[in-house]
């Protein structure tokens, strides 16, 4: 009935897997979890093969890494049961009931996406701060906030789909790095009619990263944003790529990309500080798109 599913790249999944087993073995349906080591560094792939000794759970390890897209295309061919539960490895449910809160909301042509959550105390470390406080201001939402742009608010952190389904979408494996595939992949829901119903069961996200990490991965996202926009034709659903557009079409992108230039460090000096401001982080985004584009 249930095939859950994890993508692990270099983290340690045994806790999240652990739970999981637990909560899934007084599901009164059938379960199964599968983990995927997308080319982990060995360490990672020797803490977590341990797994394997639980039933109903297979741990499984890549020798050349597949990337987001594609690697969550193959574990769908590798499950055997009809729903597919899809969560990223660096997160742990909240709730023990998070696996029955899903089974009882199970429908044959809808989409279940259950959101993502932050601890609320903000971390010791100041290099985690900012991927924090960005988490908590702009990820973190109920599921009746979500519901009113249900395209738009879907993440692939904690999603359960029906196979058919998935397989008449899957991810677009163009996009090898991070950024956006669930963007793309929303639209191609919202396409083909298939509801979004959220749900208040999220996963919280364990796995904060660095500061220089969070921003350099934001790039990679930007960088397959405008990719969305010029092979998809994909803007009226960003706000990102909306405002890129109408700048552009106004002459300004050219003083966007002066301004950018010029503040680029001390944008990113207010980032990296314990009061950062999300309005310079969207001016940073846009100044980097709007540099990106001219190259691209």
């Amino acid at each position: 009935m249930l095939s859950i599913l994890i993508p692990s790249y270099n983290f340690d999944v045994r806790k999240l897997v652990h739970q999981l087993h637990q909560q899934g073995i007084l599901l009164a349906v059938p379960f199964e979890i599968i983990c995927i080591e997308d080319a982990s560094l060995q360490e990672y792939v020797d803490l977590n093969q341990s797994i394997n000794n639980l039933s109903f759970v297979s741990h499984r390890v890549l020798a050349n890494n597949m990337g987001r897209s594609k690697i969550r295309n193959y574990l769908a061919t590798q499950a055997q049961y009809d729903y597919l539960l899809f969560m990223d490895c660096d997160s742990m449910p909240i709730s023990d009931a998070y696996l029955s809160n899903y089974t009882a909301h199970l429908k044959p042509n809808q989409l279940l996406y259950g959101g993502r959550c932050y601890q609320d105390q903000a971390p010791k470390d100041p290099e985690l701060y900012f991927h924090w406080y960005y988490g908590i201001h702009r990820e973190q939402s109920t599921a009746k906030d979500r519901q009113k742009n249900a395209y738009q608010s879907f993440m692939t952190n904690n999603f359960l789909i029906p196979k058919n389904v998935f397989q008449s979408i899957r991810f677009d494996e163009e996009l090898t790095q991070y950024g956006h595939e669930d963007t793309l992949f929303g639209l191609e829901l919202q396409q083909n009619n298939i509801p979004i119903y959220h749900l208040d069961n999220p996963l919280e996200h364990i796995g904060l990263e660095s500061n220089q990490i969070f921003l350099k991965k934001s790039e990679q996202a930007i960088q397959n944003l405008y990719l969305l926009h010029t092979k998809h034709s994909v803007h009226k659903e960003i706000k990102l790529l909306r405002f890129f557009v109408q700048t552009k079409s106004l002459y300004l992108h050219y003083l966007i990309s002066v301004i950018f230039f010029f503040t680029k460090k001390p944008l990113i000096k207010n980032l990296f500080s314990r009061r950062p401001q999300l309005t310079l982080f969207d001016f940073y985004k846009l100044g980097y798109l709007t540099q990106w584009s001219k190259k691209h």
